[in-house]
């Protein structure tokens, strides 16, 4: 028989952290307060705990995993890497696709692999209590489940339009003992000035992390916790590409292509950073970044300063951004509607050492159905992202006759997201792109560094 599944003792869950600023060419760009000066570390010690913030800043290429943090993981990790036999099949393609699955986390998603960090090293500080922000509620899900296991309580407020779309993720974060609120909200003043303009505004993650940040910085026992674009949320994702780089050495492979969805860039560069390393050493692998055409923040978007937040209350990153302001259409992969983007990964991509795609809606939905029907697992519409590029990739190899080996990450199931494919077979999802008028807009109203 064919091998499927590839798979790894718990022994064998890296021991360490892969910090992918060790191999850049070049460093990143600072971190600038409201005065155009850089921010120095201590500057984020009212929302981040010290070790975060560490981490943050390190130019170190490999961190320590904390060994309570290592048990954990072993509850789902690692996870297997399948061989996608049947899917190949469906397509005739002679191109070999091979997925990692982060679902069969307890969160059914790749958040985890931050989650248990973040609250690790808040729990060793003293914090009680945990502030965030979600979109499609894979990341509130993930931190209101670690939090109960450290203790720690956590309240989450939700993209608006994500918490009428996903009410069954809601369900998760309550079960884990979670206070989910609706944002923009009346909680907060950001949350108020935006309803004070536009009382029936969708939300969005930028003004969610605005309220979250409000909260945290405003209590002493309260840290914030980000579930992407951060440096240190990236590097603990980097779990991901360490164990699927051993689980390739097993089978004697290695991907001509990876490709992961990207909305603030934890899912892409969890995946991808390790085999960064192996570019840097003169390895030829593509590096993909999949986006929605309604949310193309690097597609289309511009290379600027600007706040990860609406309102402005976070430092300035330069990054691949839509514009702060950005509000984005009610598209059902929500965990990729961020206006701005990972400031590695943007800064990896503008230096040309990785690539960026966007996709349609109704395409991801055709992809992942027929990934479900060829694979048996139903994907997360963020996961659709990805598995759309890598059938892609496959059928080009089918016209032109290559064997390439494709690599994507299925970052969660979808079985809390039923309602989207409801309407996808429905007929009622659309495509959408952009409009060029709203993305030159949002270069009017960037910050002025």
């Amino acid at each position: 028989m064919n091998q499927t599944k590839i798979l790894l003792d718990e022994s064998e869950i890296p021991t360490h952290w892969y910090n992918v600023v060790a191999d850049m060419p070049n460093p990143p760009e600072a971190v600038l307060g409201p005065d155009g000066n850089p921010v120095t570390p201590d500057a984020l010690a009212a929302i981040f705990p010290e070790s975060l913030i560490m981490q943050e800043v390190s130019t170190e290429r490999w961190i320590e995993i904390p060994e309570a943090v290592r048990e954990i993981y072993q509850l789902w990790r690692p996870s297997p890497l399948y061989r996608a036999h049947r899917l190949e099949a469906a397509l005739g393609t002679p191109a070999k696709i091979y997925y990692k699955y982060e679902g069969v986390s307890p969160a059914g998603s790749h958040k985890p692999n931050t989650a248990v960090a973040q609250a690790y090293y808040n729990k060793q500080a003293g914090i009680k209590k945990l502030s965030t922000e979600t979109g499609a509620g894979q990341w509130g899900s993930s931190l209101s489940l670690v939090g109960k296991m450290f203790g720690i309580e956590v309240l989450v407020y939700m993209v608006k339009v994500s918490y009428h779309q996903k009410p069954f993720r809601r369900s998760m974060m309550h079960t884990w003992g979670a206070n989910v609120i609706a944002s923009p909200s009346d909680t907060t003043q950001a949350g108020r000035s935006i309803l004070e303009k536009d009382p029936d505004s969708p939300g969005s993650l930028g003004i969610a992390i605005s309220e979250a940040v409000e909260v945290a910085a405003s209590s002493p026992d309260t840290n914030y916790a980000l579930g992407s674009v951060l440096n240190h949320v990236l590097l603990h994702q980097t779990v991901i590409g360490l164990e699927a780089k051993k689980q390739f050495e097993k089978v004697g492979d290695y991907p001509d292509v990876i490709l992961a969805p990207c909305g603030g860039g934890s899912n892409f560069g969890g995946v991808a950073f390790p085999f960064l390393a192996d570019k840097a050493a003169g390895k030829e692998v593509r590096l993909v970044a999949v986006e929605p055409t309604s949310c193309p923040t690097l597609t289309r978007g511009h290379y600027a300063y600007d706040f990860g937040d609406s309102i402005g209350m976070t430092p300035l990153l330069k990054m691949y951004t839509l514009g702060h302001d950005f509000v984005p259409p009610g598209i059902h992969a929500g965990g990729l509607r961020y206006h701005g983007d990972s400031a590695l990964v943007s800064q990896l991509y503008h230096e040309g050492l990785i690539e960026a795609v966007a996709v349609p809606q109704v395409g991801t939905f055709e992809a992942g159905v027929q990934f479900a029907q060829s694979e048996g697992i139903i994907p997360a519409p963020e996961s659709n992202h990805a598995i759309k590029a890598a059938i892609d990739e496959a059928l080009k190899c089918k016209a032109s006759g290559e064997s390439k080996t494709i690599f994507f990450n299925l970052s969660g199931h979808g079985h809390f997201d039923m309602a989207s494919y409801d309407k996808y077979f429905s007929g009622e999802l659309e495509d959408y792109d952009y409009p060029q008028e709203a993305i030159d807009a949002a270069l009017h109203n960037l910050p002025k560094v």
